[in-house]
């Protein structure tokens, strides 16, 4: 007689080649989905960002989650808090929950780093914002954010905890 196995979200190892994982454009950037909440039983997301220069991101916090950014090319300034870093390659920035925070894509070339959340969810929130890439490249960026992103953003990030605190990041922080 065979039986019917099961398998429970974040039971069995995932793995995601180059290329692997959806794609979406969002905040002018290139977000590659590598585990979501629903493959790791709720405990990580991660993501890798592809993002030009001059994308700076609004003061903001997350109420449900702590963050880790790992620089693998490009460079970022990352308000934290009161604490200002510069970020390059190699650099990793642990972020703990509810810390107000902001970064800006600096230097001349694009920043290309993995975000993680613990636990999962937040993720889903660039889904739900942004749109499907039609291909593994940056979204066309004019340095001035969309204003239909934005809408959206405000209306849906609160049911992520996310909260916008303050203005993005300026050029010279």
């Amino acid at each position: 007689m065979a039986t019917e196995t099961t398998t429970e979200a974040g039971s069995v190892p995932v793995y995601r080649s180059e290329g692997d994982g959806d794609g979406m454009w969002a905040m002018g950037a290139l977000m590659e989905m590598k585990l979501t909440a629903a493959e790791t039983g709720g405990e990580v997301g991660a993501l890798l960002v592809t993002q030009p220069p001059g994308v700076a991101t609004p003061l903001h916090v997350h109420h449900r989650e702590a963050e880790v950014a790992y620089i693998l090319q490009g460079t970022m300034t990352y308000r934290a808090g009161e604490d200002v870093f510069h970020l390059k390659p190699g650099g990793m920035l642990f972020l703990p929950k509810a810390t107000p925070h902001a970064f800006r894509i600096t230097g001349t070339s694009a920043c290309r780093w993995l975000g993680f959340v613990l636990p999962g969810g937040l993720e889903g929130l660039y889904a739900e914002v942004g749109r499907p890439a039609v291909q593994r490249t940056m979204p066309e960026f004019t340095g001035v954010p969309d204003p239909e992103e934005i809408a959206r953003w405000n209306e849906i990030g609160p049911g992520y905890g996310l909260q916008v605190v303050g203005p993005p990041l300026a050029p010279d922080a």
